[in-house]
């Protein structure tokens, strides 16, 4: 943890600080501010992190509605073979690649798909949810659903029925994985969305044409910091208990 982790995070932080020289291109190892100015300052960046703010808010939450209901039936109703069955198909969608699993989506999702040749031979209208935000939510909320499952019903199979709101750490917990996974990921924003994630610009400015090193690093420190809140807050909760 201290090598490999704590000290990667220490070296990122402060290369945040330096800079690239504009005329050779080249890393700077002078102190400046100038990255968090732009990244506080300028109107692109801070659409961007608030637009992946809100959609791993929204995942979230989404996930907790759809997740508490089913853990609640594998845990209290269904059977042991039932539950094995549901365990099977909670399961099943990691055992296939994540690539594989957005590229059906936009299959579903796409002005031709599959979404709206069902919707028109029903006579309902087509609808228009591929490349939008909706499709991002749609995508991501699948993906991640595993995530949220699994410690919800964790913690209601520890509690007796008379005590329900105890699941909360539970849903604290699975909480931890849909918010954190949608706040770092960039592959299903330029896949579905086609819009920028914090995760883009990062991607962008490491393994781009802009090759910005010490901007990337200070933009990651965005999303570190809204873990490092939302970690305090789900310890405080209980979270860590019923991971």
């Amino acid at each position: 943890m201290l090598v490999f982790y704590l000290a990667a995070l220490a070296v990122l932080f402060v290369s945040a600080f330096w800079s690239i020289d504009s005329f050779t291109g080249k890393l700077t190892h002078v102190w400046t501010w100038t990255n968090f100015h732009t990244i506080i300052h300028d109107s692109t960046y801070r659409q961007i992190a608030f637009r992946t703010i809100w959609m791993a808010a929204a995942v979230t939450v989404t996930d907790a509605v759809i997740a508490f209901p089913f853990a609640y039936y594998m845990a209290r109703i269904a059977s042991p073979r039932m539950r094995t069955i549901l365990f099977v198909l909670v399961l099943l969608p990691l055992w296939s690649s994540y690539l594989a699993r957005i590229y059906a989506w936009r299959l579903i999702l796409n002005q031709d798909g599959a979404l709206n040749w069902s919707l028109a031979k029903i006579g309902l209208p087509v609808q228009s949810w591929a490349f939008t935000n909706t499709a991002m939510w749609i995508v991501f909320s699948y993906i991640w659903l595993p995530f949220m499952i699994l410690p919800v019903y964790a913690a209601l199979e520890r509690i007796p029925d008379s005590y329900l709101p105890l699941a909360l750490p539970g849903v604290v917990a699975g909480s931890i994985f849909t918010f954190s996974l949608t706040l770092g990921d960039y592959i299903t924003p330029s896949l579905v969305g086609n819009v920028d994630f914090i995760g883009n610009v990062i991607y962008r400015n490491v393994l781009g044409l802009t090759n910005n090193l010490p901007f990337a690093a200070a933009y990651a420190t965005v999303p570190l910091v809204v873990m490092a809140i939302y970690l305090t807050l789900a310890k405080r909760l209980g979270a860590f208990e019923a991971l």
